[in-house]
C-alpha cells in the first residue's frame, strides 16, 4: 500500500513534474507474471524513476544496512526504502547469497517484477562492466524472462558527490525480452551462467549505447581507493 501512495501520491507525482522522464520500450514489460528488469547502474536516483515508468510494482533487492539502523534516521530510511519497493537482503556472500537468492525467487514465482543490477554496483565512470551472474541464476531458476533496461542520462543529473538531482530530463530505455528457456535446469553450471550473464550485458550494451569493460566495477573501486605509492 505504502509503495502505491509513494509512487502516486507523495515522490512520483514531484518526479514526474520536475525532471520529466522519458520512457521507451514499455510494451516489451510482461503485464503479468514474474519477469526480471536487468538494468545498467549510474547512479542511486535509477532506482526511483524505473518504477515510474511502469504500471506494475518493482521490488529491488537492497543491502540490509539499509534497515537496521537505529533511532529516528533508521525508522525513517525504513519506511523510504520499503516504501520504494527495496527489499533488505544481506549481500556479504556464502550463506547470505543464498537467502538474497532465495528472496529474489519468492518474488518472481509470486509473480512479481524483480529490479536488478547485473554490475552489482554502479558505474564508477559511466561505462558499463561486467556482469555478475547472479541474474543468470535467479531467471533460470525462477524460469523468467529477462528485460534489458537503459538508464539514459542519470549520471549526468547525480555525478558522485552530488545530493539533489540536477534539472535534467532521464530516459527509461526497455529491450526485447531475452528468453532463456533452452538453459532451464542448468542454473548451476557455471559456464552456462556465464554465457547468460554476458547475453545480458551485451544487449544493455546496445540499448544504453555506453563503452562495455569486461572487468567488474567493483575490483576498479577497490583499486581507486588503494593508496598510492609516491
Amino acid at each position: 500500500m505504502f509503495y502505491w501512495l509513494m509512487k502516486s501520491v507523495f515522490l512520483g507525482p514531484i518526479l514526474r513534474l520536475i525532471y520529466r522522464p522519458w520512457a521507451e520500450g514499455v510494451e516489451h514489460v510482461p503485464t503479468k507474471g514474474g519477469a526480471i528488469l536487468a538494468g545498467n547502474h549510474l547512479t542511486v536516483i535509477d532506482s526511483f524513476f524505473l518504477p515510474l515508468a511502469l504500471d506494475r510494482k518493482v521490488s529491488f533487492l537492497a543491502k540490509s544496512d539499509y534497515f537496521t539502523q537505529r533511532g529516528v534516521k533508521g525508522w525513517l530510511k525504513r519506511v523510504f526504502f520499503g516504501g520504494t519497493g527495496n527489499v533488505p537482503v544481506d549481500r556479504s556472500g556464502g550463506r547470505a547469497s543464498e537467502a538474497a537468492l532465495n528472496t529474489a525467487l519468492r518474488i518472481l514465482r509470486d509473480g512479481d517484477l524483480l529490479g536488478i543490477y547485473p554490475e552489482g554496483t554502479r558505474s564508477p565512470d559511466g561505462r558499463l562492466y561486467r556482469g555478475k551472474t547472479g541474474v543468470a541464476r535467479m531467471a533460470l531458476a525462477a524460469q523468467v524472462p529477462v528485460v534489458p533496461v537503459a538508464m539514459i542520462g542519470t549520471a549526468e543529473m547525480q555525478p558522485a558527490g552530488r545530493i539533489i538531482p540536477k534539472r535534467m530530463r532521464p530516459g527509461i530505455r526497455f529491450g526485447p525480452p531475452l528468453d532463456f528457456s533452452r538453459y532451464y535446469g542448468m542454473e548451476n553450471d557455471r559456464h552456462v551462467l556465464r554465457s547468460v550473464t554476458d547475453e545480458i550485458m551485451y544487449a544493455l550494451m546496445e540499448l544504453s549505447g555506453q563503452e562495455y569493460v569486461d572487468v567488474y566495477a567493483a575490483s576498479v573501486k577497490a583499486k581507486a581507493a588503494e593508496p598510492q605509492e609516491d
